[in-house]
């Protein structure tokens, strides 16, 4: 009996790494309402949902144009866009990733906005390098990481804030039970499953 062929082996798995493909969120609001943008995929990026930012934004309504913004963990840009799109002056990104700030780059470059600047820094606590004051404040950090109430700490430590300055902040838990510096008070709150958001405000000592 003639020796029976090996079974061919299984076909070599693609070796190269996989391309992650952008993924997409819509711009709810002014200029820009209804366009579309893409965002880099990052492991852990959570995009501000469509109604919370209609919230959000409805909150920020007097406060808005003419702004200086920043968005001190900018992920998908879904709040930069918005804040742009509804005639902020200036919007200060900080993004650690550089696949997210680029892709970021990219759709700011499409939507032909020259009113964002960026920088290619992450924060953990330790003091960003911010030289603007600024009216509104963008904090989104990553859920369950530890780094809000640290961040809030370390930002209210430093030089940037214009005397009529909100900041919005998003959270896994509720903002009672944030230890936030004594200087911020909770304007208004309000949870969307299981993320928590508020618009809080900063009084100034001067």
């Amino acid at each position: 009996m003639a020796p029976r062929k090996p079974h061919n082996k299984a076909p070599k798995r693609n070796t190269k790494d996989t391309v992650k493909k952008p993924s997409e969120l819509r711009i709810i609001g002014g200029e820009w309402r209804s366009r579309k943008v893409a965002f880099y995929p990052a492991e852990g990026l959570r995009p501000t949902l469509d109604r919370v930012r209609e919230t959000a934004f409805n909150w920020l309504q007097p406060y808005i144009e003419g702004a200086t913004c920043l968005d001190l963990f900018a992920g998908s840009g879904a709040l930069t866009f918005e804040a742009l799109s509804r005639h902020a002056k200036k919007v200060h990104i900080n993004e650690l990733n550089v696949q997210v700030r680029n892709t970021l780059a990219d759709q700011l470059n499409l939507l032909k906005c020259d009113s964002a600047r960026y920088q290619l820094t992450g924060f953990d606590g330790t003091q960003p390098q911010l030289s603007d004051r600024f009216d509104v404040i963008f904090l989104d950090p990553p859920f369950r990481k530890g780094l809000l109430e640290d961040c809030c700490s370390a930002l209210n430590k430093l030089d940037i804030f214009k005397h009529h300055c909100v900041i919005y902040i998003e959270s896994e838990c509720t903002l009672e039970s944030l230890a936030l510096p004594d200087s911020w008070h909770v304007l208004k709150q309000k949870k969307a499953g299981q993320t928590h958001y508020g618009l809080i405000e900063r009084v100034s000592g001067d």
